[in-house]
């Protein structure tokens, strides 16, 4: 008996395709990926990836947008939602930058990897730096210090530190703008 073709086995073979993609640009480049790459580490044919995307270009950009969009949902949830501004600030920061960037650390291409996201799809890095600015602007009141901390957050990224460091620079950067905006607030208030 034929199993009867089912959506969710789509999204399923759609989402094990975009992580064997992801990991093979990040581990051999994106110059050097083959679709043959793919869809060996997938564990699928080359003629199943090339009816889904038309080209690499189109898988890479699959899996930056999948990579980066995905989060944002939650992490915009988090920034609206109940409790306080440093928790949520450390939330945010966790699903848009430390969940991306474990993803990333320690692979061969890393660096490359954002580069290149960054030159073939502009658009989906110009809207998550937003999303992340628009979080970030919710927890503490102003979207100048959004953009600072956010400014701030590609900073701490520079040395390529590793997750458990990352952590710790964030918690420390949200506990100082969390601290400056309250205070901002009560001397406003008062």
């Amino acid at each position: 008996m034929v199993k009867p073709f089912l959506e969710s086995d789509s999204a399923a073979r759609r989402q094990k395709i975009l992580l064997a993609a992801r990991w093979c640009f990040l581990n051999f480049g994106y110059a050097k990926t083959s679709f043959e790459d793919i869809a060996k580490r997938a564990g699928l044919s080359r003629t199943l990836l090339y009816r889904l995307f038309k080209d690499k270009e189109d898988i890479f950009q699959a899996v930056f947008a999948d990579w980066l969009v995905s989060r944002q949902p939650e992490a915009m949830k988090a920034a609206s939602g109940p409790g306080n501004a440093l928790d949520r600030l450390i939330t945010v920061s966790s699903l848009l930058v430390v969940e991306p960037w474990s993803d990333m650390v320690g692979a061969a291409m890393a660096t490359e990897f954002y580069e290149v996201c960054q030159r073939l799809d502009p658009e989906t890095s110009a809207q998550h730096r937003r999303v992340v600015i628009d979080c970030v602007s919710t927890i503490l009141g102003d979207e100048a210090a959004a953009e600072v901390f956010v400014l701030a957050l590609d900073g701490l990224l520079i040395d390529e530190p590793t997750v458990p460091i990352l952590q710790q620079r964030i918690e420390v950067l949200a506990d100082r703008f969390t601290r400056v905006t309250r205070r901002r607030k009560a001397d406003s208030s008062a």
